[in-house]
C-alpha cells in the first residue's frame, strides 16, 4: 500500500472513532435530559424526510441531468438549495403575527432568497472557473 494510502486510511480511522465518540457522548447527554423522547421522534421525521423526499428528488435530478458536463457541480448546488430550503421551512410556515414581536422577527423569505441565491452564484462561479481551467490544459495539452 503507498504512503499517501495509508495516511488516508488512517485519517479515515480516526474521523471515524472521532465522530462515533461524539455520537455517544450525544446519545448519553440527550438521554439525561426530559425531552429525549421528542428528540427521538424529531430524528426519525428527519430521516422519513430525507428517504422520502430528499433522497429520491436528489435520484431524479441525476437522472434528468446525467448528460449535462458539469452535472456534478449542478447536483451539489441543488442538494444544497434543497437543504436550505428544508430547514427555513418551519419558518415560512410558522403561523402569521404573533403577540410577542420578538418571535421569529426576520424576514426568512427573503433570507431563503438570498441564500439560494449565494448557492447559485457559487455554482455559477465554480462551473466558470472550471471551465477556464479546463481550456487552459487543452491550450497546454495543444501546444506539447
Amino acid at each position: 500500500m503507498r504512503t499517501g494510502m495509508r495516511r488516508l486510511t488512517g485519517m479515515r480511522t480516526v474521523l471515524g472513532a472521532a465522530g462515533l465518540a461524539l455520537m455517544v457522548l450525544g446519545a448519553v447527554l440527550l438521554w439525561g435530559q426530559a425531552t429525549h423522547w421528542d428528540v427521538a421522534i424529531w430524528l426519525a421525521g428527519a430521516i422519513v424526510v430525507h428517504d422520502g423526499l430528499v433522497a429520491p428528488l436528489v435520484l431524479g435530478a441525476g437522472l434528468v441531468l446525467g448528460g449535462l458536463r458539469n452535472r456534478g457541480l449542478l447536483r451539489g448546488a441543488l442538494l444544497s438549495a434543497a437543504c436550505l430550503t428544508l430547514i427555513a421551512l418551519p419558518l415560512l410556515l410558522r403561523p402569521l403575527p404573533t403577540a410577542n414581536s420578538s418571535v421569529l422577527p426576520l424576514n426568512y423569505p427573503r433570507g431563503l432568497l438570498i441564500s439560494l441565491a449565494v448557492v447559485a452564484a457559487v455554482a455559477g462561479l465554480a462551473g466558470v472557473v472550471r471551465r477556464g481551467r479546463a481550456g487552459s490544459n487543452r491550450r497546454r495539452t495543444k501546444a506539447r
